[in-house]
């Protein structure tokens, strides 16, 4: 048992990671949608590149949407309108006319006679109008149109021909013929026609609600397939171009393939399958890491984070594809390098980028185009990205990717159907989305810092401004230290610029690498403005132990101020396990009897890990050690840099560093050109 637990906890590291690897797979594993996957990839406009395809079983051959689209518009436009019969309006406008004859001047005055002879005339007239029908047609449509429609009698509808009917205006023009052929004086005539026309009211009008549920209800049943294919049947030859009527076979044979994999019960099969995938890929990317970026690997807050990164975006990736799968590009899948890239460098950020979009690549509709398009857009996003800390350069990014986007998209599209008219416009609007999307970077960015503790390059920013607290505490307690960080921080960045480091970073952390001398500042000689000596009075070991608690207390104090791990590195590493050389060899010149105990006059470390904690370390060692250069020659700097450079390759202080020798001699040239511009000799003008 205690070996099972010794085991345990010495081996707790590696076994955190393989329990985030695992639950990054399961929980990749169940955002997936569980159909199979049809194992043939096809583009429209393209050779079949593999073996002649035979329906496999019998499947009906699906309409395109531009097909059930052409079909709903004509349905549309074809539709059958139904108009209703107001049975009620007859006997109810014979009454209103009525009325009117009785209150017109006209037939008052007249005998009884005539007026009964107007009533008898106009009862007639309307008899004759509403026996063909009064319709209210609507102003939208055109009565030419529609030669046949749908009439409504108490329910039933019967076949009515809008041109058999009358409309107010027909029906005021037939009022005015048909009395002219009465023998009737004109004041009669004229009284009787205003009777008329004041009676007149719509017997037939539109139904608007019966016309939109039959037209829904046609639009329902429209049928989404064209025909069978059936079992054994040619589908497409090697060879041969996929058309748009064999495209349509392959996308019906594939969702009927697809559909009826999980139908089989192979849905266990199916979860191994894509388990082992994500395992691969997954694999890769740790691989990559292991090779490449071990102390990434070794951190597993940072691991941590990459794969929260990962399952976030296939989170986002696997909800659009199963609701809205036509809107998967709105997805601002380049939110994911762009946000790595503000914590790692390029490398790891395009490297997890891949990985995710070959992950859901799996299950996206078009794999090789989605692919195609997120690794260009990814790799754009990284390269305009270097300094995140200047705003509009996010901006500048967004329209860079928005700008890829269209023209990969447009000439994959071209490429694939060889026409403009067929390109999904849509694809177009969605791509500029999810540019602008990536705007959201810098918030998530800032969570992200506080969540995980990490450093961005506007968190380095912040913390290089020298108005900072801790570097004003610095610059009042220690200014002798605070101008060697100064110029430190001055050849360290120039340095790194030139072998492609994170010069932000550098410089950050060389302001800050000294912090601990301000609490025993006249002890290191760049503080002590009088001449007085404090370790005069001091024994070597403890003069060497109080130069070498700096590094200790530097780390205490970044800690209390909150200063990040990537910053309180270089205050770790800046002297590696390097010897307080003075005091050690004092120590030997006057007690050469004893033993020394070398522990007691060397930094406890660790090494400088990375190109920037190394070029630190030489930058600060050269700077110091230029001080004391009587005559600061070309030649005098050159030893000088030489010397110090060689000596710490010798110690092996490097050894742990991503660092090359070529990069070693690049630094080396660096330095010595930029002491030199520091103490160049000026010129002695006569008086």
């Amino acid at each position: 048992m205690s070996k099972g637990l010794t085991a345990i906890r010495d081996n707790h590291q590696a076994i955190y990671k393989g329990l985030l690897f695992v639950l990054t797979i399961s929980l990749i594993v169940y955002l997936f949608p569980k159909e199979g996957k049809f194992k043939y990839e096809f583009q429209k406009g393209k050779p079949w590149l593999h073996e002649n395809l035979i329906a496999p079983f019998d499947f009906a051959i699906d309409k395109s949407p531009d097909q059930i689209e052409e079909e709903r518009q004509q349905i549309a436009l074809q539709k059958d309108l139904f108009f209703t019969l107001r049975v009620d309006v007859r006997s109810t406008v014979q009454e209103v006319f009525k009325g009117q004859i009785q209150a017109q001047s006209t037939f008052q005055a007249d005998s009884s006679a005539q007026a009964a002879l107007a009533l008898s005339m106009g009862t007639m007239v309307l008899d004759e109008l509403y026996k063909q029908g009064i319709v209210r047609w609507p102003e939208t449509l055109r009565i030419e149109d529609w030669p046949e429609v749908s009439l409504l009698v108490d329910g039933v509808a019967q076949d009515a021909r809008p041109a058999d009917w009358r409309t107010l205006r027909s029906a005021s023009l037939y009022i005015n013929d048909r009395l002219g052929q009465f023998e009737l004086e004109d004041e009669t005539r004229s009284a009787l026609e205003t009777a008329l026309l004041a009676s007149l009211e719509h017997n037939i009008l539109y139904d608007n609600e019966t016309t939109q549920k039959v037209l829904e209800s046609e639009l329902d049943n429209i049928s989404l397939t064209r025909g069978v294919v059936q079992k054994g049947q040619s589908i497409i030859l090697r060879g041969e171009v996929v058309d748009e009527d064999r495209f349509q076979k392959l996308n019906s044979l594939k969702k009927e393939y697809e559909a009826s994999i999980l139908a089989k019960s192979n849905y266990y099969l199916i979860v191994a399958g894509q388990a082992i995938l994500v395992s691969v890929v997954l694999s890769v990317l740790f691989l990559f890491l292991q090779r490449y970026r071990p102390a990434i690997l070794a951190d597993n807050n940072k691991i941590g984070f990459i794969l929260l990164n990962i399952i976030l975006m296939i989170l986002m990736g696997t909800l659009l594809i199963r609701l809205a799968p036509e809107y998967l590009y709105l997805a601002p899948f380049c939110l994911l390098p762009i946000m790595l890239r503000a914590f790692f460098d390029g490398r790891v950020a395009i490297f997890t980028h891949l990985v995710t979009v070959i992950i859901i690549g799996f299950v996206a509709p078009n794999p090789y185009e989605f692919v195609l398009l997120q690794l260009i857009a990814g790799i754009v996003s990284i390269l305009t990205v270097n300094n995140l800390y200047q705003r509009v350069q996010l901006f500048i990014s967004a329209a860079k990717i928005i700008g890829i986007y269209f023209v990969s998209y447009f000439a994959l599209a071209v490429l694939q159907e060889g026409s403009l008219s067929t390109i999904e416009t849509l694809n177009f609007a969605l791509f500029a989305g999810a540019g602008f999307l990536t705007l959201f970077s810098n918030p998530l960015i800032y969570a992200f810092e506080k969540i995980f503790g990490l450093v961005s390059d506007i968190s380095l920013l912040e913390l290089s401004d020298t108005n900072n607290k801790l570097l004003r505490e610095l610059a009042e307690k220690a200014p002798g230290t605070f101008q060697h960080s100064l110029q430190v921080a001055n050849l360290a960045e120039s340095a790194v610029s030139e072998i492609n480091g994170n010069t932000l970073l550098v410089r950050t952390g060389a302001l800050y690498h000294d912090v601990g001398k301000m609490v025993n500042p006249l002890y290191f000689i760049e503080n002590q403005a009088t001449g007085m000596n404090p370790h005069d009075d001091l024994p070597f070991d403890d003069s060497a132990h109080i130069i070498i608690e700096h590094v200790t207390q530097g780390i205490e104090l970044a800690k209390k101020n909150g200063l990040p791990d990537r910053i309180i590195d270089f205050i770790r590493t800046h002297h590696g396990t390097s010897t307080v050389q003075y005091f050690y060899r004092q120590y030997v010149k006057s007690f050469p009897e004893q033993e020394v105990d070398m522990a007691e006059f060397s930094y406890p470390g660790p090494l400088p890990f990375s190109k920037e904690t190394a070029v630190l370390m030489m930058a600060d060692s050269v700077e110091a050690a230029s001080r004391s250069l009587k005559q600061p020659t070309a030649d005098a700097i050159d030893q000088l840099v030489n010397s110090i450079i060689d000596h710490q390759m010798e110690e092996g202080q490097f050894a742990q560093a991503t660092i090359t020798l070529k990069e070693i001699n690049v630094v080396r040239k660096v330095l010595k050109k930029k002491l030199l511009n520091i103490y160049h000799l000026r010129i002695e003008y006569p008086e």
